[in-house]
């Protein structure tokens, strides 16, 4: 079984990096490698991260340890992912891939969210999952947002689109991980539910009775609750 978790996943990443060469949010690199700096304090800001001198740049600048070790489930939506970006791995920066590893306990839930700069490919290596994502609003006004969804076993494979919301949710009575590729050194998340009613400052209530066509005291509970980041 894991022969075939690390042949599956192996696969998805090479996949995802060959995805990355035409069809990459990210710019295409002008050099071997930028190694990304922490710019955190720095007084120039730029699109991506500030490249590291190349006569400093050491083999551990292009590692990342750890996806073998399972991500505490332990919060309300019982899932957690662990990613692997330019801010774990300074070695992405200008290469357009990032990956994740995404545990799910029983009835885990990674809620509906989009990643605005990057495409998702998603590989179950145990367990499993009920997924999908959403279509963008349709050109035409009489048609709903459609939705597609599988279910997913070990060894399957499902790509979410740039942009569009999308969904796992363990349906096995056991644990379920699985792995991701992302078209990003840095693919960014929205979880849906946490920027509308968790946002800081909130979102004018009258906004959202509007929207949802709902009444103040349901929008009013929606604000008051705690909402969780899982990444």
């Amino acid at each position: 079984m894991k022969i075939v978790a690390l042949v599956s996943l192996t696969a998805i990443l090479v996949v995802a990096s060959f995805a990355t060469l035409g069809f990459a949010s990210d710019p295409s690199p002008l050099q071997d490698f930028c190694v990304a700096v922490n710019d955190a304090k720095s007084a120039v800001f730029v699109n991506g991260k500030v490249c590291k001198n190349s006569d400093m740049v050491v083999a551990e600048d292009f590692l990342f340890r750890g996806l073998n070790k399972p991500g505490n489930t332990s919060n309300p939506l019982g899932s957690r992912v662990t990613p692997v970006n330019v801010n774990q791995l300074p070695g992405l920066n200008t290469l357009g891939i990032s990956a994740v590893r995404i545990d799910y306990a029983p009835n885990g839930l990674n809620p509906p969210h989009t990643h605005p700069r990057a495409t998702e490919i998603l590989v179950v290596l145990e367990g499993t999952l009920y997924v999908g994502f959403v279509t963008s609003n349709p050109a035409n006004p009489a048609l709903k947002n459609k939705l597609f969804t599988k279910y997913l076993y070990p060894g399957d494979v499902f790509v979410f689109p740039e942009g569009l919301i999308h969904f796992q949710f363990n349906v096995g009575k056991t644990n379920a991980v699985a792995f991701a590729g992302l078209s990003s050194q840095n693919p960014g998340v929205i979880t849906i539910a946490n920027a509308v009613f968790g946002s800081d400052p909130s979102i004018n209530p009258g906004v959202l009775t509007k929207a949802f066509q709902v009444e103040k005291n349901v929008i009013d509970y929606l604000q008051a609750q705690f909402w969780w980041n899982i990444d």
